[in-house]
């Protein structure tokens, strides 16, 4: 990616130029890797979109603020902003990953995304690091015309509400190549039912799996 590339995405024209390539480089490319500012930019995004939600609805309670909350910050979100703004194709990536198509995967994506954010909120600051999030995150937010309930939580409510007892997941598989896992889970629910799904994350199996078994008992 090239520093004017970098300046036209994050609003910032970057001084350290090794650092920006730090955030774009995945483990299977060699040298330092995006890891340590991924877990940086993650803690400024939970912190930027905790403070905007505080402020943008200065009356919702917490359970509410923290759906939306989980909805944002998610890795699927983050992968989403990222493919908008074009990061994929700057990903630095190994001969193998590159043949593996890890350029499209969600959990990549998302963590380039937030090691961008590290980087540009140790250069630049929390303020341009918020004129980042709120720039992009904000069709997002602004789509969300009431708290979204996480499916696992409306599984577990609906269940609660009908005396359907406890949805419990279990981790069937997990494959694929290391830089770009597959995961299977299985939700149960008693003798009410099951279902499986596969994701890029334990998480997100799980959420699609409880969507899914929704989908069945309701």
């Amino acid at each position: 990616m090239s520093l004017a590339a970098v300046a036209a995405i994050l609003g910032h024209q970057p001084v350290d130029e090794k650092l920006f390539e730090r955030a774009l480089t995945h483990g299977s490319h060699g040298g330092e890797t995006y890891e340590r500012l991924e877990f940086l930019g993650d803690r400024v995004l939970g912190l930027v979109v905790a403070t905007w939600l505080y402020e943008r609805f200065p009356s919702e309670p917490e359970g509410k603020m923290s759906r939306r909350y989980n909805a944002l910050v998610a890795r699927e979100t983050c992968a989403e902003v990222g493919r908008s703004i074009d990061i994929p194709r700057h990903i630095r990536l190994g001969k193998q990953a590159r043949e593996d198509h890890a350029a499209a995967s969600d959990n990549v994506i998302g963590d380039v995304v937030e090691a961008l954010l590290g980087a540009l909120y140790l250069e630049a600051g929390l303020e341009a690091a918020e004129r980042f999030v709120r720039k992009y995150w904000a069709p997002f937010l602004d789509e969300q015309r009431r708290a979204p309930m996480h499916p696992k939580s409306t599984l577990q409510e609906f269940a609660a509400a009908r005396n359907m007892g406890t949805p419990v997941y279990e981790l069937v598989s997990r494959f694929g190549p290391h830089h770009a896992p597959r995961f299977r889970v299985k939700v149960m629910l008693g003798r009410h039912g099951e279902s499986e799904a596969e994701g890029a994350s334990k998480q997100e199996a799980e959420t699609l799996a409880a969507a899914a078994l929704l989908e069945k008992i309701k």
